[in-house]
């Protein structure tokens, strides 16, 4: 089974498309914000969050009730795609229901791995995936460019470690990251 959470208007075909709202017509009206989810243990082998996530969990602990879900339902080697706004970019901070900005360090929280190695180390970062019994590795992760230093970069009139320098230093550099995980079991 191949999830599309909160589809909103944006149905993939092959997918179980799940939406809160009954007004854009999802296969199943369900907020994921509630646990448990409808769907049996590891019977997800693709889960798409496609601009949804960043609206889920606004408190930790509906969050990490979702990554905890999310690892219940997912087969092993389930993808999970998640495509979010970056969050210095104006299309995250101008939506008042964007409630969580998503990234690639906060998703390395929940692997058993980079727990496991920060814990030799004695890191300070939140061993997520130990606390919570939940894998997922982060296994990839691309950048969409605001159109306007999309246009830069192309014209060769920024080079890719000016490019790098203004996405570390200024807002709405990077339009949204493209995530890739997987679950681990």
């Amino acid at each position: 089974m191949k999830l599309n959470l909160g589809c909103g208007n944006n149905k993939h075909e092959g997918y179980v498309n799940v939406d809160m709202f009954p007004e854009c017509n999802p296969d199943v009206v369900f907020d994921v914000e509630t646990v448990p989810w409808p769907w049996e243990t590891s019977s997800a082998t693709a889960v798409l969050f496609n601009h949804s996530l960043e609206h889920m969990g606004a408190s930790s602990k509906v969050f990490l009730a979702i990554m905890k879900e999310l690892y219940r339902v997912c087969a092993n080697d389930c993808v999970i795609e998640i495509n979010v706004p970056h969050p210095r970019h104006d299309q995250f901070i101008n939506d008042p229901t964007h409630v969580r900005p998503i990234t690639p360090a906060l998703l390395t929280l929940f692997s058993k791995r980079q727990n496991e190695h920060w814990k030799r180390v004695r890191a300070a970062n939140s061993p997520l995936a130990l606390y919570l019994g939940v894998d997922f590795e982060l296994t990839g992760v691309t950048v969409a460019l605001d159109p306007v230093y999309q246009k830069l970069f192309d014209e060769k009139k920024i080079t890719r470690e000016e490019l790098n320098t203004a996405a570390t230093e200024k807002n709405n550099v990077v339009a949204e990251y493209r995530i890739t995980i997987k679950a681990v079991k």
